[in-house]
């Protein structure tokens, strides 16, 4: 079993292992529950990492014609932009 001290802020940090056993990851919802003189801990959800290659076809763009980063002009977009703020 392993034991961790209270900081005065009422923090503790959950061991690695133990993290890692219950696969809690940044962003995990936990809950906690008295019982008696214990406290319990639940894990309310997991978040599964996400990798890039899920977000793939996402975004879709429907204007017409391809259009391609060498394309865009940066400096005739920042004319436009100063000419719309007047």
């Amino acid at each position: 079993m392993a034991a961790v001290t209270v900081s005065d802020k009422g923090q503790v940090v959950i061991p690695a292992e133990i993290r890692k056993q219950l696969g809690i990851t940044p962003g995990c919802r936990l809950s906690f529950h008295i019982e008696g003189h214990s406290i319990r801990v639940v894990v309310e959800r997991n978040i599964t990492p996400s990798k890039l290659e899920d977000g793939y076809g996402m975004l879709v763009c429907h204007a017409s014609g391809t259009r391609r980063l060498s394309s865009f002009d940066v400096a005739h977009a920042m004319r436009e932009a100063a000419d719309d703020r007047g």
